[in-house]
């Protein structure tokens, strides 16, 4: 059944793919965003979650809100952000709000992590029905930080550290799977099918790219870095992805690239 469903930070990287699917499956989709453009093939609203400016507007009239809204850049943004749309949401009395978290935020001092856990407790004490999904880190967010470090001649691995990343495509359609269904609460995680290790995923990249570079294992002290070597960023068992790191790599990076792009 079509619904119609607003989405935050349908722009980004997960946001395109669920935006996308939305639009394909029939829904009247609407995008809230502090660039609106004019030639999209769904609504778009023009209202900021950091001020709180147009977030009614977009709000009214929504079954249901996918929240993929996310700055890991500013400290408290994302809970600033999620008690906004929750309050506006509660005054319109929103239907489903749909939540995008990550693996471990409940278990990782990381500032980033602790803002995502403090969101999902206000959209879990907020009243409304809702859905919240975990994930681990996505197969862009990877590239983007291994093209980063491959810049330097010399680079530092964090020693112990693991990741299990997941095709941002299968999020999004996960994502949209869980807006159309009926509130469910806090959903079983998902995560990609292989595990590496940080020194791992920098040497797939620099194969992948014809690149030699010199890694340097460091080991970092600290709560956060423990818990990176815990694995709490890890899902146990099958965490549902499919689409390999390898296959992601072979479609994004070709060899002789200039290196970092």
């Amino acid at each position: 059944m079509s619904q119609s469903i607003l989405v935050t930070g349908g722009t980004g990287t997960l946001g395109v793919h669920v935006v996308g699917r939305l639009l394909e499956a029939g829904h009247l989709v609407r995008v809230l965003t502090r660039s609106p453009r004019l030639d999209t093939p769904y609504t778009v609203v023009a209202g900021d979650l950091t001020s709180g400016a147009g977030v009614d507007e977009a709000v009214a009239g929504a079954d249901t809100i996918m929240h993929l809204a996310t700055d890991p850049m500013v400290m408290g943004a994302d809970l600033e952000g999620t008690r906004r749309l929750v309050e506006a949401a509660r005054r319109a009395g929103t239907a489903h709000l749909v939540f995008i978290s990550i693996v471990g935020v409940d278990r990782n001092p990381y500032f980033y992590y602790r803002a995502k856990h403090a969101a999902e407790r206000v959209i879990e004490a907020s009243g409304l029905p809702y859905t919240i999904l975990r994930t681990t880190q996505f197969h862009d967010l990877v590239l983007y930080v291994t093209r980063k470090l491959a810049r330097r001649p010399v680079m530092p691995v964090p020693m112990g550290w693991r990741f299990q990343p997941i095709d941002t495509g299968e999020v999004g359609e996960r994502m949209t799977a869980l807006a159309a269904g009926g509130a469910a609460g806090r959903v079983p995680d998902m995560g990609g099918p292989e595990i590496f290790t940080f020194r791992e995923l920098m040497n797939r990249y620099l194969a992948a790219a014809g690149w030699r570079r010199t890694l340097v294992p460091v080991p970092i002290p600290g709560r956060i870095s423990a818990a990176f070597r815990r694995g709490v960023q890890l899902v146990e068992g099958d965490g549902g992805g499919r689409r390999t790191y390898g296959a992601f790599l072979a479609d994004r990076v070709k060899p002789g690239q200039p290196v970092g792009r």
